[in-house]
């Protein structure tokens, strides 16, 4: 099964330097484990655009859905055998980056 972990940041969390490193291994061990499949840091919300081009609407607009406080910064796409395997990954993930972090399975 696949599953996407988002990386849930905020402004007022600007970490403390030793995140990297932890993921890094994080990362490595799920290579290792062979859940790995992608992953990547994205850029901050003010830099979002949402297109809208149903019926040819040609609507473009500036930011993300998602206002507040809290914003997504980056997300694994991981393989896990079970729900329970990979709500294990996200925890772990969770402690690397120091972020709380959002779990969703792929539609099948």
């Amino acid at each position: 099964m696949r599953f996407i972990i988002f990386v849930i940041d905020s402004k007022d969390n600007p970490g403390d330097g030793n995140e990297m490193a932890a993921i890094d291994a994080f990362n490595d061990q799920l290579e290792a484990d062979r859940h790995w499949i992608l992953a990547a840091g994205i850029c901050e919300p003010e830099t979002a655009l949402r297109i809208d081009n149903r019926a040819g609407a040609g609507i473009v607009e500036s930011g993300s859905l998602q206002q507040g406080p809290e914003h997504y910064s980056g997300f694994w796409v991981i393989n896990a055998p079970d729900s329970a395997t990979a709500q294990r990954l996200a925890t772990e993930g969770s402690l690397a980056c120091n972020r709380k972090v959002e779990l969703r399975a792929f539609l099948r």
